[in-house]
């Protein structure tokens, strides 16, 4: 049973697709069809805008500039190294009426969720960019599939383990078993999502950039949210980077993006309503 497992897993590895970031060059275990992640997507927007606890805003006032970023944002990823991916995406922006909601994702396929809560931390539309600009390059980078295929992979390495340690009649092995779940959480999947975080922070500004947003202003976004959030667990136990982390990296990659808002056609940058 144990070679069995064991077997299987060598054979999910090869099977699956190895694929490199075109912006960060970092290795990436994809084992997911690009189709497949695309229906979860769908459903996964179906389910939030059927909701009836999630309004869908019509206000002008919340809905245009979100709109109006959106497809800023949407057309620098056609002409950006996500060309192929983002063009075969059929997008969607709608904007939830939310005001506790500091939010926003973008879902593989393409469809976009805006919560009005995000805007009086975004203050204008290159915040707005920014923000969208991130959750944009999570669907595009594919983190969703990345991280289920890390999943898959986990769960079939901690169940050769959990027979591997039964059939050896290991004292103590449903104790071992545990630590090697906190394990693999801690030391494995959360940093691989801190990592997609950084990607998707970094891209994401880039793709603001060449949609003609300052990305300066992503610097000023995340500073508003150190002071607007509560405490934050350590960041070795987040799935996000700790805001001041994202702020020394966001300066770091500043020159970068800069050389991408020059060559750019340059956005208005509006105030936002907020709430």
């Amino acid at each position: 049973m144990r070679r069995f497992l064991f077997s299987l897993m060598g054979v999910l590895l090869v099977c699956a697709s190895c694929e490199t970031n075109p912006y960060t060059e970092r290795r990436q275990l994809v084992m997911l069809p690009q189709s497949y992640e695309n229906r979860l997507g769908d459903q996964a927007y179906d389910q939030v805008l059927e909701d009836p606890k999630n309004r869908i805003s019509q206000d002008l006032r919340e809905l245009e500039p979100a709109k109006r970023v959106s497809a800023r944002i949407i057309e620098a990823a056609k002409q950006s190294k996500y060309a192929e991916t983002a063009k075969s995406f059929e997008w969607e922006v709608n904007v939830i009426k939310d005001d506790k909601q500091a939010n926003a994702f973008a879902l593989p396929g393409g469809k976009i969720a805006i919560y009005t809560g995000i805007y009086p931390v975004a203050k204008n539309e290159a915040g707005l960019a920014a923000v969208v600009g991130h959750e944009v390059v999570h669907a595009l980078a594919r983190h969703g599939a990345e991280r289920m295929s890390q999943g898959i992979v986990a769960q079939v390495l901690l169940t050769g383990a959990a027979v591997g340690l039964s059939s050896q009649g290991t004292p103590g092995g449903q104790a071992i078993m545990q630590a090697l779940g906190l394990g693999t959480q801690v030391g494995v999947l959360l940093p691989f999502s801190r990592e997609h975080e950084s990607e998707a922070d970094h891209v994401g500004i880039i793709l603001a950039a060449m949609a003609g947003y300052d990305p300066r202003e992503s610097v000023a976004l995340w500073q508003r949210m150190e002071q607007a959030g509560g405490n934050q667990p350590p960041e070795f136990l987040s799935t996000h980077p700790s805001h001041g982390t994202r702020i020394k990296d966001l300066q770091e990659w500043m020159p970068e993006e800069l050389g991408y808002y020059e060559k750019s056609s340059k956005a208005e940058s509006t105030p936002l309503s907020g709430p």
